[in-house]
């Protein structure tokens, strides 16, 4: 099994500012904002949070294979 990445680099859609955060391993982060254009980032539709919609990695429920904070469809 594969150690769980507890780091991902989000990507604001807006400006493409790119920025590192640590990512929670036992909740979702439903909002973000971006720190160079202050818009507000939201999961994509089918998506659990910003990190599965904007991040170079999922979150850590996700990497794990496990149910997430909203029911997943097919992924």
């Amino acid at each position: 099994m594969n150690a769980v990445i507890l780091e991902s680099e989000l990507t604001c859609p807006l400006c493409g500012f790119a920025w590192k955060e640590a990512m929670p391993t036992d909740a979702c982060k439903f909002y973000r904002e971006c720190p160079s254009c202050r818009a507000l980032l939201r999961p994509k539709p089918g998506d659990c949070c910003v990190f599965c919609s904007y991040g170079s990695v999922a979150c850590p429920p996700i990497q794990l294979q496990r149910c997430c904070c909203t029911p997943q469809t097919d992924r």
